[in-house]
């Protein structure tokens, strides 16, 4: 049996405590005294030999140790640019183990540092060595060379481990049986294995026209063992070019005979489960560890939730805690992100994208993604026996570049082909069509086939005819939409600003909320299972604090956000705007101004394929008192109004104030027929398959009742349910033998209804 005796570096960091480092590897212990700092190296040496025939090699045939104390100015780095040295210097205590090996040279640790050297003139070793300290030091922020100040004075010792030197060990055997508890039960090993059947259109990732990308991050992942991340836009490839190049450098260890693998993991895995103070901190150290043992690499998902998960500060993340580790080489880590993303990270914990080597994805010519894009038609046909012709996918390119101006290609043409074709798949079709893909893409977004189609001309009748049909008394109104309609179909408007930004104002009751429904239902109102419309009563957010409820604050998004990220084809509708602080008008500003909404951690919501409206009553109670026949308002209160309570940054970023008249007698008559004419289509009266006609009366006193000056139309709900809806639910109730018959109500004062046949 042969003996290797290893240096082991050791501090008296307290009466009680003895912290002892195994010199040239990255083993540590803290026990209560020296003795039992010995011991347990010894049987971790022990227990790996044993079981692994794996320990750590011992470079040093006689270890010494010495104190440097290299002066150095220590400087803080700015999280944007800049550096900031303090104004003394400091000579750092820094103990250095070195000696010669049987190899020849002389080797040198730094092991408070995590640096080493080789060197052979003797004569300059201690040039090298305060070069080296000193360049490692300069890399340290100033808290970190302050705690390296607070060791205790050093002392050498060492451990020694027994092993026989002729002993064989089947590596590969070794490495096909070991067990990796912690990383098999947080992660999945990459690449998958291949599911029985054929490949699903979803799930494949393919780099056409990025070789050179694919190239470039092979070569610092692999050469440079570097950490790295690829950064590109949604949809620029990103996941594709990062799995072309684990499987290239899979391959390549597969036939160099390297142990190399990849593991994917999702942060928020890690802290899963734990329940008490420093659980996932051991789980991280654990993982650690396993991934070393593993030849591992940690494909990190959603890199950005590193720096939101842990702890209550980016500080207390998991990022923050993995940061050494990167640092020390222990770890290497590959992910992706956003160029928001990036810069959130970088602003957040400057040390941690520093650790990382970056390759960016830039935006591809129309060519190149016209080309990829038929190359997976072309691979598409030949797996799954599905054609997509050409002029459609030239129509997919168009329609995906205008209305998803937020995401890029080639990404989001992949995605939306791949969906046609599972599409076809499905309705056993062979070929994609053009008006396959209309189609898939209206059920995608709610958009009506006007808005789609090059050849289809807007009948602008039709368009008045839906308005007028919805909102009754508002020809101004109508006017203004009528008109947002055409330059929304002609292509004209902004594809980097929400489509329009409204303000409605005038008094209550007139019609404000139903415009608003009446655009989300001819916009976005095709196809969609939900209702396009997003309504928030804005008077819940009348107090600064409350603007997280709405925007979002930590991890968690507002109620905008998350219904904007459901919705993405949808009207917006803040109501009651000027009741919400001011501080909701500022947050609101990118939304308005670039269709973007920024979180903390880069994170992107998008507005671009939305309409905003905001609406307000201000002014109402400043204008002149009008009689049924006024019709028109004075447009000038309501503008000063809104003038005055709006600052003019914000007024500056709405496209467009619509104001409401007030509606007259004549207006009331109408909106009272119209609310009769649904009430027909209840359920209660179809599934009887019952007729109802309203006698003259009956509209008669639902506009005397229904209508009042200050509210507008907005009694006349409560006048029909009131004095129609229950007197209809009494007499069916009392008559439930009755179907297929029409039903004659009149007024004689109150709703009577009779059996006409």
């Amino acid at each position: 049996m042969e003996k290797i005796n290893y240096p082991l570096l050791c501090f008296n960091i307290s009466e009680e405590a003895v912290l002892g480092i195994l010199v040239g590897t990255e083993y540590e212990v803290v026990e209560r005294d020296l003795e039992q700092v010995k011991a347990t190296l010894s049987d971790y040496l022990y227990k790996q030999y044993k079981k692994h025939g794996d320990y750590p090699e011992s470079f040093l045939l006689e270890a010494k140790l010495k104190v440097i104390k290299p002066s150095l100015q220590p400087t803080y780095r700015g999280e944007l640019s800049g550096t900031y040295p303090l104004s003394q210097h400091l000579q750092v205590p820094i103990p250095v183990v070195y000696g010669p090996t049987e190899d020849g040279y002389n080797e040198c640790f730094l092991p408070l540092i995590y640096e080493s050297f080789r060197y052979q003139d003797e004569k300059q070793f201690d040039t090298l060595l305060q070069y080296m300290a000193i360049n490692r030091l300069n890399s340290f922020p100033p808290e970190k060379i302050y705690r390296l100040m607070s060791y205790p004075a050093p002392y050498l010792d060492s451990i020694s481990l027994k092993i026989n030197a002729f002993r064989e060990y089947k590596w590969g055997a070794f490495f096909e049986r070991r067990e990796f508890p912690t990383l098999s039960r947080l992660a999945e090993q990459y690449p998958f294995p291949k599911a029985p059947g054929k490949t699903r259109i979803a799930t494949l990732e393919v780099a056409w026209e990025m070789e050179d990308k694919i190239a470039e991050a092979h070569e610092k992942l692999i050469y440079h063992r570097a950490n790295l991340l690829i950064i590109g836009a949604p949809g620029s490839g990103k996941s594709a070019v990062l799995t072309q190049v684990i499987k290239m450098a899979t391959n390549q260890a597969k036939k160099q005979r390297q142990e190399l693998s990849f593991w994917r993991l999702m942060p928020q895995r890690i802290t899963a489960g734990s329940k008490y103070l420093g659980e996932w901190q051991e789980t991280c150290e654990l993982l650690v560890d396993e991934l070393q043992s593993a030849g591992g690499m940690l494909w990190i998902v959603d890199i950005v939730r590193l720096f939101q998960t842990g702890g209550q500060s980016v500080n207390e993340s998991i990022a923050a805690f993995l940061l050494s580790f990167l640092q020390q080489g222990k770890l290497q880590i590959i992910g992706e992100a956003t160029p928001q993303e990036l810069e959130s990270m970088q602003r957040l914990l400057p040390g941690f994208v520093q650790a990382c080597q970056v390759v960016y994805l830039p935006e591809l010519p129309e060519q190149k993604v016209l080309s990829i894009m038929e190359r997976f038609a072309e691979y598409c046909r030949n797996n799954y026996g599905v054609r997509i012709e050409t002029q459609t996918i030239q129509l997919a390119f168009r329609l995906m570049l205008r209305y998803y101006p937020y995401e890029s290609f080639p990404g989001k043409g992949i995605k939306f082909l791949g969906q046609c074709i599972s599409e076809a798949q499905l309705n056993e079709r062979t070929v994609v069509s053009k008006d396959d893909l209309i189609a898939q893409f209206i059920r995608q977004t709610g958009l009506p086939e006007l808005f789609l189609r090059d050849d289809q001309l807007l009948n602008v009748r039709e368009v008045r005819d839906f308005f007028e049909h919805r909102i009754i008394g508002q020809r101004s109104v109508v006017d203004h939409l009528c008109s947002l309609v055409k330059v929304y179909k002609a292509g004209l408007n902004n594809p980097y600003k929400p489509i329009s930004t409204l303000i409605f104002a005038g008094p209550t009751g007139v019609g404000k909320t139903e415009s608003a429904k009446a655009l989300a239902d001819y916009f976005f109102g095709k196809g969609q299972k939900n209702s396009p419309l997003i309504r928030i009563d804005m008077s819940e957010f009348q107090y600064p604090g409350q603007i997280g409820r709405l925007i979002g604050e930590g991890n968690t998004p507002g109620q905008l956000i998350r219904e904007v990220r459901e919705k993405p084809f949808s009207v917006i509708l803040l109501d009651e705007v000027e009741k919400a602080d001011s501080s909701v008008f500022d947050a609101l500003f990118n939304a308005l101004d670039e269709g973007l909404l920024v979180d903390a951690f880069g994170r992107v919501t998008n507005f671009r394929n939305t309409i905003i409206i905001l609406t307000t009553n201000l002014g109402a109670s400043g204008r002149r008192s009008l009689s049924y026949s006024e019709t028109t308002p004075d447009d000038t209160i309501y503008l000063s109004a809104i003038s005055r309570h709006f600052r003019q940054e914000f007024i500056n970023r709405i496209d467009g104030i619509v104001l409401f008249n007030t509606l007259s007698v004549a207006d009331i008559r109408l909106i009272a027929l119209k609310e009769l004419e649904a009430l027909k289509k209840r359920e209660g009266i179809a599934k009887r398959r019952l007729v109802l006609e309203f006698d003259e009366s009956v509209v008669a006193r639902l506009v005397e009742t229904g209508f009042d000056k200050n509210y507008g139309a907005r009694p006349l709900q409560r006048a029909i349910q009131r004095q129609v809806v229950s007197a209809l639910a009494n007499w069916l109730l009392a008559h439930p033998g009755v179907y297929d018959a029409t039903l004659q109500v009149g007024w004689d004062k109150t709703v009577s209804v009779f059996r006409v046949r």
